[in-house]
C-alpha cells in the first residue's frame, strides 16, 4: 500500500502542474514538522528552537543571521486547518492564474507573493516594536487570489451555500477581511502579510499588461520544474456563463497570432458555456499554451 501511495505521489510530482508540486512540497514539509514534534514531545524546547530557525523573525538582527527564513516561512505550517485552507485556496486560484498567465510563472509568483508578504509583515511589526514570527503560505496565496481577480475579474465561481460570485468580489472580500483583522489586532502580522501578497498580485498583473514580466528575472533553472505535458486537466472550479468578457493581458509576446486567436476563442467558449464544455483537444491546447 505504501509503495502504491509513493508511486502516485511521484507521478503527480513528475507530471502535475506547478500548483500541484507546490502543494505537495507544503504537505511534505508539514508532515516532516509533525514527525519531529511527535518524536520530541518529551523535549518541547528542541521543537520550538527548530521551528524558530524556519519562521520569519520580525527582529532585524535575527533576520540577518537567518536570511533563509524569507523563503522557508512560506512553505511552513503548524496547524492542519492552516495548511488545508491555504492549499485549497492555492489550488483554486493558482490554477486560474496558471491557465491565464502561464504555468512557468507560478513558482516565481509564489515566491514573490511570499516575499512581499514577509517584507510588509517585517516593516509592520518593527514599527510597532513587536517580536512575533511569521509562517505560512498566506501571503503567496493572497497574491494568486488578487492576480486571478485582476486577470479575469468577471469570471463567476460557484461557492458552496452562496452560489455564483464574480472573482473580483471574492478577492475584494478577502482583502477587506484582512484589513479588519489588522484593525482588530487579530493575527495582525499574518493579515499584514496577506495585504503584502495581495499588493504583489495586483502589481504583477498591472506590470504584465504594460509588457513587463516581474517573473523574468528569475533564473532559467526554474523552467526545469515546469510540469510535463500529460493527461488532460480538470477545471479547478465551475465557470459559468457571463456576458462580460474577462480581460486578457498580453502574457506572452512569443505566441503567434494564430495561437493567440485560438486561445481567445477558447476563453470566449469558457466564458459562454463553462470550462467543462471544452473538448479534450481544446483543454489540452489551453494547457500547453499556458506553459509558453
Amino acid at each position: 500500500m505504501l509503495n502504491s501511495i509513493l508511486d502516485d505521489i511521484k507521478t503527480q510530482f513528475s507530471y502535475g502542474n506547478m500548483i500541484t508540486r507546490i502543494i505537495l512540497v507544503n504537505i511534505f514539509v508539514f508532515l516532516f514538522i509533525i514527525i519531529i514534534k511527535a518524536f520530541t514531545g518529551a523535549n518541547p524546547e528542541f521543537y520550538r528552537n527548530f521551528i524558530e530557525y524556519l519562521t520569519l523573525p520580525s527582529d532585524g538582527w535575527t533576520l540577518l543571521k537567518r536570511p533563509w527564513t524569507l523563503f522557508t516561512n512560506i512553505i511552513l505550517h503548524e496547524g492542519v486547518w492552516h495548511l488545508g485552507w491555504n492549499m485549497l485556496m492555492l489550488y483554486w486560484f493558482g490554477r486560474i492564474v496558471g491557465d491565464l498567465a502561464g504555468d512557468r510563472r507560478i513558482l516565481p509568483l509564489y515566491i514573490l507573493g511570499g516575499l512581499a508578504g514577509g517584507i510588509l509583515f517585517f516593516i509592520y511589526w518593527n514599527l510597532l516594536g513587536n517580536n512575533n514570527p511569521l509562517l505560512g503560505a498566506s501571503g503567496a496565496v493572497n497574491c494568486f487570489i488578487v492576480a486571478g481577480a485582476c486577470l479575469a475579474p468577471d469570471y463567476n465561481i460557484r461557492l458552496i451555500l452562496i452560489g455564483d460570485v464574480k472573482l473580483k468580489y471574492v478577492a475584494f472580500v478577502l482583502v477587506v477581511l484582512s484589513i479588519v483583522g489588522i484593525a482588530e489586532q487579530s493575527n495582525a502580522g499574518g493579515n499584514m502579510a496577506h495585504i503584502g501578497g495581495a499588493i504583489m498580485g495586483a502589481v504583477f498583473v498591472y506590470m504584465l499588461k504594460k509588457g513587463i514580466d516581474l517573473t523574468d528575472p528569475f533564473p532559467g533553472g526554474f523552467q526545469l520544474f515546469s510540469a510535463k505535458p500529460t493527461k488532460k486537466r480538470k477545471a479547478p472550479m465551475t465557470v459559468v456563463h457571463n456576458k462580460i468578457k474577462p480581460s486578457r493581458p498580453e502574457v506572452n509576446k512569443t505566441r503567434t497570432a494564430g495561437t493567440q486567436e485560438k486561445i481567445d476563442e477558447i476563453l470566449d467558449k469558457i466564458n459562454a458555456t463553462g470550462y467543462d464544455s471544452l473538448s479534450a483537444e481544446e483543454k489540452d491546447f489551453l494547457y500547453q499554451a499556458s506553459k509558453d
